[in-house]
């Protein structure tokens, strides 16, 4: 009998009480409000810098196109619409470029090209630094030795919903792009 009652009140010393509950409850409630602010500005700047990522990637791979089939490519952009894509200028067959890539832009980042002053001159036109277009969009070209044309964007702006910015920017010597967070 003895021992029966040493278990009852082994049994209540180890349970919570309800008290016990609420306030823990009250307390994970507090710290998430707290957390969970910083943590959606955390996912929304993950979606500007995996654009980012995505659109230097799908460069280098237009520029390594270029010199492998030593064809020109060009990467587009329509800003109205969020996309962008690579493909070749003057694709081979009557069908396109088999290989053509579009992408859309995230829906929490808007894509902004900077573009050389002067008219657009068409695909593959140069003229006195007019810029490079491709079906009268905005668009790097990669030359087939690897360089990108004159007339190509300097910089393309990545544009979040928390007017934070990322850019791609043209290095100094016309061989590629880089991410930044300046325009330089």
């Amino acid at each position: 009998m003895i021992l029966a009652t040493g278990n009852n009140n082994d049994h209540r010393r180890c349970a919570f009480t309800l008290l016990e509950l609420i306030l823990v409850m009250a307390l994970l409630v507090v710290v998430v409000s707290m957390v969970a602010p910083n943590l959606s500005g955390f996912i929304r700047g993950r979606a500007l810098d995996s654009e980012a990522n995505r659109l230097l990637a799908l460069a280098h791979a237009g520029q390594s196109r270029a010199v492998s089939e030593g064809m020109p490519m060009v990467l587009w952009f329509d800003q109205k619409n969020g996309a962008y894509g690579l493909e070749l200028e003057t694709p081979p067959t009557a069908n396109g470029d088999p290989k053509a890539e579009s992408l859309q832009v995230a829906d929490t980042v808007q894509i902004n090209v900077a573009t050389i002053a002067g008219s657009g001159a068409g695909v593959g036109a140069k003229t006195d630094g007019a810029p490079t277009t491709f079906k009268n969009l905005p668009a790097i070209r990669f030359q087939p030795d690897g360089t990108v044309d004159e007339g190509s964007p300097q910089t393309v702006q990545l544009l979040d919903s928390a007017a934070v910015s990322l850019w791609l920017v043209e290095l100094q010597n016309r061989t590629g792009y880089e991410i930044s967070d300046t325009a330089k």
